[in-house]
């Protein structure tokens, strides 16, 4: 078997991944992997699914589509290159950074753009923007795997600075500790 990524967008409501594995298991295919979530009301999916040797990205984007008919959703499959390229998210240590702060034009490409110059790797990413000023109404949330070689002082020093630049507060945690600290 090899494998597919396939992404799906358009206009949430109920039955969609119920649809989509339809297809799948009609193809003989095998979910693998699935991230899924709505923002505001766009559904996105993306699946990494196992497919038969002889079943064509085509043939299976045709499949789905006619599985998802009437629901105004766009599929979009391409080949796997898992197998080819090095588990990037998987080298280094998981670290959550934060931020609380106003709402502006440029906080994630300001943020990304330190953690990147780092050479770590952003694995997740939330954000709740509910506008205004009010800085208990828009977090964002970090999840990035620092390579164990970093200098974690001068990554720490060139958010913190940016953070106070956009007026942000910020914290850098290890997951471990987040996830302790915010158990329910």
């Amino acid at each position: 078997m090899k494998k597919v990524v396939i992404t799906v967008l358009g206009q949430d409501r109920p039955g969609i991944i119920a649809r989509i594995s339809k297809g799948l298991f009609h193809q003989d295919c095998n979910i693998e992997n699935v991230s899924q979530t709505i923002l505001q009301s766009e559904f996105s999916g993306i699946f990494i699914v196992s497919v038969p040797e002889d079943l064509s990205p085509d043939g299976l984007r045709d499949r789905l589509e006619k599985e998802l008919e009437g629901l105004d959703i766009q599929v979009y499959i391409k080949a796997s290159a898992a197998g080819d390229m090095p588990n990037i998210s998987g080298s280094g240590e998981p670290f959550v950074i934060t931020t609380k702060g106003p709402d502006r034009k440029g906080l994630v490409a300001t943020i990304t753009e330190v953690i990147a110059r780092y050479e770590a790797n952003v694995t997740n990413m939330q954000a709740v923007f509910k506008g205004g000023d009010d800085p208990d109404r828009n977090i964002m949330i970090y999840e990035v795997t620092i390579p164990a070689d970093t200098d974690m002082k001068a990554l720490d020093a060139e958010l913190r600075q940016k953070a106070t630049a956009l007026g942000l507060e910020i914290s850098i945690q290890h997951r471990n500790i987040f996830s302790a600290i915010n158990r329910i």
